[in-house]
């Protein structure tokens, strides 16, 4: 028979070891979720990075997570400009599906590219917005407990529309709302949620040329376009507050930087440091848009410098909160490098081995336009050292990203999870990638295996007439082939038709084949 001495050592026993046990169950769920931090460069090229063989700027931590994590060397972007390549991201599909398909600056409010104008009324802010309801990776995040941020760019609703940040998913924003305030970093105001966060900055409109009779040798002839508060720098101690703040609960960070996009104006330290790496150079007097700059080549490395040194100090700061080894990094950019403001992409050779002068690069969709790095570190889940030749888009995004986080992916979605891959598991692959782009004349393309298709002035010209390209004997898209293999080209066309559903804007709308 048992005393009851015994029973009651016998009982507070086991409940000392449930007593662990949910404490133990308790700190395993409260860290299960892994943090996610999306950094998503603007107009950063595929060969920008040293991890990609960039010889003249230097990145030596994003370059550390390529060594730490996973390169991806077939990762394409959802669109070859701003807006609708983050709409692909955020919503997980296509340009045939998407909601936004072109950078519509919804001009029939008035004077939306009045600099001077929009700082008066904030309802010329902006560009037309994702409607209520949209199913965003932030909000299937946020309703799975994660914190939600995103800090930089936004580009997809104008303030006081349903397509502001805080109404797609996101817990804390803080950045530029519109793209077209993005065209100068010492801007008037930023965001900050729903309100302006007013700066010390004067009032110099992009485009603001040299003053008349100004010395363009001459350093002192571009003061004004360096002034007090550097947006990027107020972006990143919006950053790095939120990960302080958030620190013991799972988040998602979206860091929507809007470097290297042009206008050229970094921090003078970086751009002193090139100009004594490259030597002198000719300024850029402003012929191309945005704002004139005594040192292009140097500017344009310092701010790519920059923004590597500060992905550097956030993975520090993740270490020292003892939260880096539950966090996966993503590192990617949303187009190809461009070719206006005096940005010179073919100097730096920032999209090889593809080309990315005009008409190959950004606005563009061949490779030089939408193949984009793309790098993932994760520690203890990514195996270090490791570069895939996965093909991959941003409509992918979403569901990895749902599965990273455990939880259910929407069904009507065209991205498949990439998180097989980064685990090194076995890979389900897309039979194609498919691009339709009603900018720039109006474009469609199409990635099936070693195939790769592009349509040019479609809307322009009511062309139809494909390109064809062996990327495996022609990765630069030098020689057409598609008279050699009219087979392909059928089933590109009845891909075409498959996946092209016709917008609603009449902005992006174009007769794409099987339209009536």
């Amino acid at each position: 028979m048992i005393s009851r001495f015994s029973l009651y050592s016998f009982l507070l026993i086991m409940f000392s070891v449930l007593t662990v046990s949910c404490s133990k169950a308790g700190k395993e769920t409260k860290y299960v979720k892994p943090n996610i931090i999306y950094i998503l460069a603007d107009d950063l090229g595929y060969a920008e990075l040293g991890a990609y063989g960039q010889k003249k700027i230097e990145t030596p931590n994003i370059d550390r997570l390529a060594n730490n994590g996973m390169k991806f060397t077939q990762h394409y972007a959802g669109a070859p400009v701003c807006a609708p390549s983050r709409c692909v991201l955020l919503t997980g599909k296509h340009l045939g599906h998407s909601l936004v398909r072109g950078n519509d600056e919804w001009t029939s409010r008035g004077k939306v590219w009045d600099y001077k104008a929009v700082a008066k009324d904030s309802t010329l802010e902006g560009q037309f917005p994702i409607p209520a309801g949209t199913i965003t990776s932030a909000r299937l995040l946020q309703k799975a407990g994660y914190e939600t941020a995103i800090i930089g760019k936004w580009g997809l609703g104008a303030p006081q529309t349903d397509g502001v940040p805080n109404k797609q998913g996101f817990d804390y924003f803080f950045g530029y709302n519109c793209q077209r305030q993005a065209h100068t970093y010492y801007p008037l105001h930023l965001w900050e949620n729903d309100h302006r966060i007013h700066l010390n900055n004067d009032t110099v409109p992009p485009g603001t040329k040299l003053d008349k009779g100004a010395d363009p040798y001459d350093i002192n002839s571009y003061t004004k376009y360096h002034q007090t508060d550097y947006a990027p720098e107020l972006m990143f101690n919006a950053i790095t507050k939120f990960v302080d703040e958030h620190r013991d609960r799972p988040f998602f960070l979206y860091w929507a930087t809007p470097i290297p996009h042009a206008p050229l104006q970094a921090p003078q330290r970086w751009v002193d440091y090139y100009v004594k790496k490259f030597g002198d150079e000719e300024p850029y007097t402003g012929n191309k848009g945005y704002f004139p700059c005594r040192y292009p080549h140097a500017t344009y490395a310092a701010m790519i410098s920059y923004l590597d040194e500060n992905v550097g100090k956030l993975v520090m700061q993740l270490k020292d909160l003892g939260i880096y080894d539950n966090t996966i990094i993503i590192f990617t950019s949303d187009n190809g490098p461009t070719y206006n403001g005096g940005t010179d992409s073919p100097w730096f050779d920032s999209a090889h081995p593809f080309r990315s002068g005009y008409g190959r690069g950004k606005g563009f969709v061949y490779e030089g336009g939408i193949r984009v790095p793309m790098i993932a570190e994760w520690p203890g889940k990514i195996k270090p050292g490791t570069e895939t030749d996965h093909i991959s888009a941003f409509y992918d995004v979403l569901p990895t990203l749902c599965d990273i986080a455990g939880i259910d992916k929407p069904e009507d979605i065209d991205g498949i999870s990439f998180l097989p891959v980064l685990e090194a598991k076995r890979q389900k692959e897309h039979g194609y990638l498919y691009w339709e782009f009603p900018e720039y004349g109006g474009q469609l393309a199409v990635r099936m295996g070693k195939w790769k298709a592009v349509c040019r002035n479609v809307r322009r010209r009511n062309n139809f007439t494909f390109e064809l390209y062996d990327l495996q004997k022609d990765i630069s898209e030098s020689k057409d082939v598609s008279a050699e293999y009219p087979e392909i080209i059928e089933k590109i066309k009845e891909i075409v038709k498959k996946e092209h559903v016709q917008s609603q804007n009449p902005h992006w709308k174009f007769r794409v084949l099987g339209d009536k």
